[in-house]
């Protein structure tokens, strides 16, 4: 039930609705328990299965998002299939955020790319020489990122 709220943007009330018409009771409250405690659980095993499954050429690319009032960046990654490297929730832009988000896409995935491609933004360079090694090509081209901006 949480994958399906998840995966299809379903509201905290939808969810009971749905089951009710099966013959299953429960409240809204409870989902969103279930939400908090099986969330982490969900995340670490879809990054466990995407372990050595992307591509060797990333395209990366950062937002800014509003969270509970405070403005905050999600950095994230695709491959050149379409087929999401990582994300990254971080409040700065910054050298220290850049590097925290490569070292957790080569952690999750267990791979280090050929190639990265970026928007330009100052602290790419340096943070992928860093953690991702002085052999890694880094482009920037701020329109082959727009598979990430439509995603």
């Amino acid at each position: 039930m949480v994958l399906w709220r998840l995966r299809y943007k379903l509201s905290l009330r939808d969810l009971p609705e749905m089951f009710a018409v099966r013959g299953m009771v429960f409240s809204h409250e409870a989902v969103r328990e279930w939400e908090t405690k099986l969330t982490p659980a969900l995340a670490e095993e879809l990054r466990r299965v995407r372990r050595g499954k992307v591509g060797r050429s990333w395209y990366v690319d950062e937002t800014d998002l509003k969270v509970d009032g405070r403005w905050c960046y999600v950095y994230r990654a695709i491959d050149r299939s379409g087929a999401l490297v990582d994300v990254l929730f971080s409040e700065h832009r910054d050298m220290a955020a850049a590097k925290a988000f490569f070292r957790s896409a080569k952690t999750v995935t267990g791979i280090t790319p050929d190639r990265v491609t970026t928007d330009g933004h100052d602290s790419y360079p340096r943070a992928i020489r860093t953690e991702l090694g002085k052999a890694v090509r880094h482009r920037t081209n701020r329109y082959l990122n727009n598979g990430l901006e439509m995603a």
